[in-house]
């Protein structure tokens, strides 16, 4: 294993009103939600940020051989351990783990109360992959009929696949109760996801529990693309960055980060 790179569990010695879990994004470790998990667990919260399979390893390919039941495993065995946490508990999710964590809210109800997504996965950008082949190709890499390929990022399409068939088999109908915030956070200059779902996905889970919402695009002035998460991206916006993000979470949002920050 990487060093750095493995689950982290941050504890105030014992279980407190709140915890939170945080699931990083495909390629990532847990180190890439370092700064806002430090930022939850200052403001009294127990947190959890897990390893996902197949990430954080030595073997940087490794996340290749991800799997959908595996993903879903590790994300709802990572919610009990959450729970366990906190009298309350939620999710936050970066690109495909906001996927897993939508997946969480949707059949955990009454165990997310509150859902966090930065720049989800539900579907790629039609500059990615056009809209006409997107089902052909989650099939087709999804079930390793074609041999696997790497796109510009790195990113292997059968294990993309696997997050975009968990997207897929989310509800037509989230439950009627559960949830009671989600909020949802994307850059304009995000080339990897659709925005549209980014948003929609999150509305229609907060419509049908009656949950408050936010939706929220960042201001084009910051730059950023689909990492609006890693140190390194966000640069000298971070703090300003993270303190919005828990905001939206708890639903007592700060004024929006100022692109000269």
């Amino acid at each position: 294993m990487a060093d750095g790179h493995d689950t982290r569990v941050l504890t105030h010695g014992g279980r407190r009103p709140r915890s939170v879990l945080l699931l990083h994004g495909y390629t990532h470790s847990p180190a890439q939600l370092d700064a806002l998990a430090a930022r939850f667990f200052d403001r009294g919260y127990n947190v959890l940020v897990p390893r996902a399979p197949g990430h954080g390893l030595v073997d940087r390919d490794a996340h290749a051989t991800v799997t959908a039941a595996g993903l879903i495993a590790y994300a709802a065995a990572a919610l009990d351990e959450a729970a366990a946490l906190g009298e309350e508990t939620g999710v936050v999710g970066v690109s495909g783990g906001g996927v897993l964590a939508t997946w969480l809210a949707a059949h955990r109800p009454g165990t997310v109360r509150r859902l966090l997504v930065l720049a989800p996965l539900y579907a790629p950008h039609a500059g990615q992959v056009p809209a006409v082949v997107r089902r052909p190709m989650q099939a087709l890499y999804g079930w390793r009929v074609l041999p696997d390929r790497r796109n510009a990022r790195g990113y292997s399409y059968r294990a993309v696949a696997q997050y975009l068939r968990i997207a897929a088999r989310l509800p037509a109908r989230f439950p009627a109760a559960g949830v009671r915030r989600v909020a949802a956070v994307l850059a304009p200059g995000d080339t990897t996801v659709d925005a549209r779902l980014a948003f929609d996905v999150p509305a229609r889970l907060a419509r049908a529990a009656g949950a408050s919402l936010h939706l929220e695009t960042l201001p084009a002035e910051l730059g950023l693309g689909h990492d609006i998460i890693s140190a390194h991206r966000l640069g000298t916006h971070a703090a300003a960055l993270n303190e919005r993000y828990v905001g939206l979470y708890e639903d007592d949002c700060p004024p929006q980060p100022s692109p000269n920050g």
